[in-house]
């Protein structure tokens, strides 16, 4: 390149760090290889090298250490900020399957969120980037023989078929199924310990609930909205909640004792639910 001014790290790391804010470079996306950069800035490749260090000291890069190209980082929330699910959840899972023994239990309405957030640890143990020892999920998820509180039709005297019902029932056993396959998958590719367990509750639970490794409690609020959905051949005026878009708070037993008490207790309430009123879950 002709422009000297951008052969120091520093002006390196500026320019990879504009082109992150602007999205030219995305989240979970790997970087150009060192010998690539080096040659879009005209330098030798340990000033790339240092110009990386920089953009991985302000959380921007992840796996800088390891041989394949860095990957943007996930943007980190402010501190103590709530993040919607579908952003929030994959990190923390991330996090806790960083640990040898990793236990996670969940309450939900379905498995959507879940089973799209579990995909990033599988991918980095598919990678050989985690290895935990075991894996552990309960799940708590409706019954299929109750009246659920949600989705439900607008119109209740539709008639006496309840296609907003099948329809939830056929996507919280698909969910659940993939759910448990992608967890199955390690154990025949990288012989790890798993085992997936589902049980139903009685009732419509009115949050999400995952407690990680019996040391995080993220909880979320469904919030309730009239929407239409094609289905089928019909088209489907309901109430429902969208869970991915429920915002997740998060509890740490190492922030106070505060925190200490909300997780202990949500542990103690998700044991107590999985050992009385619940019953077997087929996925059918």
């Amino acid at each position: 390149m002709d422009d000297n001014s951008r052969n120091s790290p520093q002006e390196i790391a500026d320019i990879l760090r504009e082109r992150i804010r602007a999205g030219e470079l995305r989240a979970g996306e790997r970087l150009p290889t060192q010998a690539e950069l080096a040659e879009e800035f005209g330098v030798e490749r340990g000033v790339v090298r240092q110009a990386l260090r920089v953009l991985a000291d302000d959380g921007l890069l992840s796996n800088v250490s390891k041989g394949s190209p860095p990957r943007i980082a996930e943007p980190a929330p402010a501190s103590g900020e709530p993040q919607p699910t579908m952003v929030g959840l994959a990190p923390r899972l991330t996090e806790a399957f960083s640990t040898p023994h990793v236990r996670i239990d969940v309450v939900s309405h379905t498995s959507e969120t879940l089973m799209v957030a579990v995909g990033e640890p599988v991918r980095l143990i598919h990678e050989g980037r985690l290895r935990p020892e075991s894996i552990e999920f309960r799940v708590l998820l409706p019954s299929r023989t109750i009246n659920l509180a949600f989705p439900v039709l607008v119109d209740e005297n539709a008639g006496d078929d309840d296609p907003v019902h099948e329809r939830w029932l056929q996507m919280r056993n698909a969910q659940a199924q993939v759910l448990q396959h992608n967890l199955q998958s390690v154990r025949h590719t990288h012989g790890i310990d798993v085992h997936v367990r589902f049980r139903a509750l009685p009732f419509t639970p009115p949050m999400k609930l995952y407690l990680l490794n019996g040391q995080e409690a993220l909880i979320g609020y469904y919030m309730l909205a009239r929407r239409e959905e094609e289905w089928g051949t019909q088209t489907l005026d309901m109430y429902d909640a969208l869970g991915s878009q429920s915002l997740l708070f998060s509890f740490s037993k190492q922030a106070g004792q505060r925190d200490q008490a909300f997780v202990e207790e949500s542990q103690k309430w998700f044991d107590a639910l999985w050992e009385t009123i619940t019953t077997d879950l087929t996925l059918s």
